[in-house]
């Protein structure tokens, strides 16, 4: 039986590890709140936990999150799964979109917050994650799949 989808299967176990990976590493190597200057003022990895959604919206309140990423994760796979032969962007896209959520959803699930360390302090930006990185690159692989695609 050959693999339907197989790059957003990819794509998704890929993006999972790597997110798994490197928070791993950032726990195991810095101390809560310690930061690292890669370049002073630009870009710093900075360990913190998120106990919100995006931005730390709704901090300490956020059950509903740990369930939102278990539902999103299950229709990604469900869709990758069942439908037609996805394109070749949209199959990056969820892909990608899949790895950032179960990513996220395990820390939620297994922690209660999830691990932040990617600092941009020259744009005063929110501390986040790979998987964080992976969402958004999702996104913009299934913006390019939709100029892609002639209207209906």
């Amino acid at each position: 039986m050959r693999l339907r989808n197989r790059i957003f299967w990819i794509t998704a176990v890929s993006a999972f590890i790597i997110d798994q990976l490197t928070k791993y590493w950032v726990v195991q190597t810095f101390d809560l709140q310690q930061t690292l200057a890669l370049l002073p003022g630009v870009f710093h990895f900075t360990y913190v936990i998120n106990t919100g959604a995006a931005f730390s919206l709704f901090s300490g309140k956020v059950e509903w999150l740990r369930w939102l990423s278990l539902a999103v994760s299950l229709g990604l796979m469900a869709l990758a799964w069942f439908s037609r032969w996805l394109t070749f962007w949209e199959q990056l896209g969820y892909g990608f979109i899949l790895g950032g959520a179960l990513g996220n959803g395990l820390d939620r699930f297994a922690l209660g917050y999830v691990v932040d360390f990617l600092d941009f302090r020259l744009i005063n930006f929110p501390v986040f994650n790979i998987a964080d990185v992976c969402i958004n690159i999702g996104i913009a692989c299934l913006l390019i799949s939709a100029w892609q695609k002639p209207p209906k």
